[in-house]
């Protein structure tokens, strides 16, 4: 990072505080403060190791970019993808070991409470940054499990693009099915957008029965093998791999 200025959000996020758009949020509620005045917006510039920077009253100190950390969880079902929760429910923070929460990583998006598979975390600010934002947007792979069987009719208006009941219009989905079993179906889903809950509403819509729903991939990175609750970091390769897929290298 060096001493080179940088926008305020991005100091943010680059120093684990929060991702970009959080960083935003925070700046706009008036808890930032630069040299001791309130940060009227997340654009200005600061130049790390120079300018102080408080949230809360904390001060902020300036990392290198080469102690981020990029971490793989698999998230089981009732568990929420959040720091905290009001609810007392388990978040994914809970799930990792104290050093790791110490370096405060951030959930990459969402999986919803009962969903279960690859959930990215990272103390990077700028790939979080990316791999949530549309310009970026890399495919997420999920295995359905179905009541019943989908029709050829169902696969064919996922795979055209729907409109949600709500008037969302929906990018094309990849449909790949496998043969049913014990009145059972389980499709391979590829999506190429992030819409809220857009697998759970896609098939409320055409009146399929998700039994589960777990995520194996997001863009070039597996869940493979990780079992439940469980956690890795990324090896070298895969990190340059997304990094390369979101343009930062």
């Amino acid at each position: 990072m060096g001493n080179t200025p940088v926008r305020l959000n991005k100091f943010l996020a680059q120093n684990g505080v929060a991702s970009r758009r959080g960083a935003d949020e925070l700046v706009f509620a008036g808890r930032v403060k630069v040299n001791g005045t309130v940060a009227d917006s997340p654009g200005i510039k600061v130049a790390p190791g120079h300018d102080t920077v408080k949230v809360d009253g904390k001060p902020i100190a300036s990392q290198e970019s080469s102690s981020d950390l990029t971490i793989l969880l698999h998230k089981p079902i009732q568990t929420v993808t959040t720091a905290k929760d009001p609810q007392g429910r388990q978040t994914v923070l809970d799930l990792l070991p104290r050093h790791i929460r110490q370096q405060r990583p951030f959930p990459v998006g969402r999986l919803d409470f009962f969903s279960e598979g690859l959930l990215l975390l990272t103390t990077d600010g700028e790939l979080c940054y990316r791999l949530t934002h549309p310009k970026w947007h890399l495919p997420k792979v999920y295995l359905v499990t179905i009541k019943g069987k989908i029709s050829k009719r169902d696969v064919e208006t996922m795979e055209r693009g729907m409109i949600l009941s709500e008037g969302e219009k929906l990018a094309p989905v990849k449909v790949k099915t496998l043969p049913p079993r014990n009145d059972k179906q389980v499709l391979e889903l590829t999506l190429m957008q992030g819409v809220n809950r857009q697998i759970r509403r896609m098939c409320r819509d055409l009146g399929l029965s998700i039994l589960t729903l777990k995520r194996i991939k997001q863009g070039p990175v597996k869940l493979g093998n990780l079992s439940k609750g469980q956690w890795r970091e990324l090896n070298e390769e895969e990190l340059a791999t997304l990094k390369k897929a979101v343009r930062l290298q």
